[in-house]
């Protein structure tokens, strides 16, 4: 299956496409890639930065979102030839049931390229998900995310996406007390601290690099990874970067 060859019929929504980019965030940081931004989401986090991508309050989701078809958004998510296409939305899992998904995946691996799905870890993988993504970034929200515990936790597919063994668990984080929760989070839950990244929430340089500082050397201590926002350091709030 290549990009010609995918069914016409076989579609996903989507908000956006863009790259070759580096992947900012996480294990795979710095890394050279493409991004497919899918609509919708299932949480309303406070301080989302692609609230166009499932805001229908705040914006024209007829306007912000696309329905097209797998071949058009593999054209563009493999021009330049990236090593990596990283599925990030909203929420990309909750489109797994849709032919056009196992399309895209399929037609990604037959052309090389590695799979990374961001995901906020409330939904399960499916079998064939597992089995053909590269590396799941999953980022379960924290409380200041806004929404209820019993929205935001769902501990059957955090333990599903552990179980790949293809799973990275990355938190926004603000202040001390925010990495405190995350203590308390992944002990219990029972994640393992060297799959931990904590990464300061900002959407500016200045920002980031200052609360960076603040968590950095308790992150370090209590067994966790840093990330930063390298794209954000770089391009700023730019969209499509």
């Amino acid at each position: 299956m290549t990009a010609l060859d995918v069914d016409p019929t076989d579609t996903l929504v989507v908000q956006e496409v863009f790259g070759p980019t580096v992947q900012g965030e996480g294990p795979s940081t710095g890394r050279r890639c493409s991004f497919i931004r899918l609509g919708g989401c299932n949480l309303s986090c406070t301080w989302c930065d692609q609230p166009e991508s499932w805001d229908g309050k705040r914006f024209d989701l007829r306007q912000t979102l696309t329905r097209r078809p797998v071949a058009d958004i593999l054209d563009r998510a493999l021009r330049g030839d990236p090593p990596m296409v990283v599925i990030t939305g909203g929420e990309p899992l909750l489109h797994q049931h849709q032919d056009g998904w196992r399309a895209l995946l399929g037609a990604l691996i037959l052309a090389g390229a590695e799979i990374e799905v961001e995901t906020n870890g409330t939904q399960e993988p499916t079998e064939h998900t597992a089995r053909w993504v590269t590396r799941f970034n999953v980022s379960p929200k924290l409380a200041h995310a806004g929404d209820p515990a019993d929205k935001r936790i769902r501990p059957g597919a955090l333990y599903a996406l552990h179980d790949t063994r293809k799973a990275c668990f990355k938190f926004v984080c603000r202040d001390l007390d925010d990495l405190h929760e995350v203590q308390a989070f992944t002990a219990a839950h029972a994640l393992d601290p060297e799959r931990v990244w904590i990464m300061p929430e900002g959407t500016d340089h200045a920002s980031i690099t200052r609360r960076l500082g603040d968590l950095a050397d308790p992150a370090i201590a209590a067994g966790f990874n840093l990330s930063h926002r390298l794209h954000v350091a770089i391009w700023g709030d730019e969209k499509g970067r």
